[in-house]
């Protein structure tokens, strides 16, 4: 078979180009690393608590897992998508990485520790996988989501303060006592029926249906041989004095017991200790 020059093979320069890309994206972005590093003075991976590479024009992130004792994190103003270079810094208390095209925050419940995270200003759609991801931060308490396209959502803002009721500041805003009480009413219709139906420390009928009539009790009549107070003891006695202790009887007894001083011995008498010395005595007095 000759050889025919037309029939070499063919190698997109294209496809080459987009195979090389992330790996030029993860260069760039160790170069960013390996340069606050110099300008911190940060010679031990141990040392370092922050990293500020904000406005890098950063599309990929190295792991950062080997900064174990990272605080702070500044990824704010880059062109980032994703969030998986976050796995083991449990330290990391604050998360700036509003300004970005974060589409999908997987990844972010690995960080107990997190405290502040700002994402406003990105491509978050999905407000039930961004909800579900964030309840694993029983720390997070200040959080921002504006600017998001899961906005739109009608109750966005109540659906996010009740399922994640320990966040304090919702988008620079906090979060108020009405707010909470409203998302109740919202979100959990049983838990509301609970509450209104509680008065005076005892449950109570609070179903109500407008189209029912009113039904009223009947009220209880009185007895025509009702007489108050029946149950005293009308006994007649010819002296008085004979009723009132009869009465005083019939009444609670109250006991009062104290210590008789007269006969507890005074420090002369327990120098010269004289025998036959009766012991102090009790006295209770009774009362009706």
């Amino acid at each position: 078979m000759a050889w025919d020059p037309n029939h070499l093979p063919h190698v997109s320069l294209h496809s080459t180009s987009l195979v090389r890309a992330p790996e030029v994206a993860l260069e760039i972005s160790r170069r960013a690393v390996e340069d606050q590093l110099k300008i911190c003075g940060f010679k031990r991976d141990a040392d370092v608590f922050e990293l500020f590479l904000s406005q890098k024009n950063l599309t990929e992130v190295i792991d950062l897992s080997r900064f174990r004792k990272l605080k702070y994190l500044w990824l704010h103003h880059n062109k980032l998508q994703g969030l998986t270079f976050l796995t083991r810094n449990y330290c990391l208390s604050e998360l700036y990485l509003n300004n970005n095209a974060i589409f999908d925050i997987e990844g972010l419940h690995f960080l107990p520790s997190l405290y502040l995270l700002l994402l406003h200003h990105n491509e978050l759609t999905n407000i039930d996988a961004t909800v579900k991801e964030l309840k694993g931060m029983p720390n997070l308490k200040i959080l921002t989501l504006h600017q998001n396209p899961l906005c739109q959502y009608n109750l966005y803002r109540l659906y996010i303060i009740y399922h994640l009721p320990e966040i304090q500041f919702l988008d620079r805003k906090q979060v108020t006592e009405d707010e909470r009480r409203s998302m109740i009413t919202v979100f959990n219709h049983k838990r509301t029926h609970v509450v209104q139906s509680i008065a005076f420390g005892r449950r109570v009928d609070a179903s109500w249906n407008p189209r029912a009539p009113l039904k009223q009790k009947p009220a209880q009549r009185v007895p025509p041989d009702f007489a108050f107070a029946n149950n005293v003891d009308k006994t007649v006695f010819d002296d008085p004095e004979d009723a009132v202790f009869v009465r005083s009887l019939k009444r609670s007894a109250m006991a009062f017991t104290f210590l008789n001083w007269d006969t507890v011995p005074t420090r002369e008498e327990k120098y010269l200790d004289e025998k036959g010395r009766e012991r102090a005595q009790m006295l209770t007095v009774t009362l009706r």
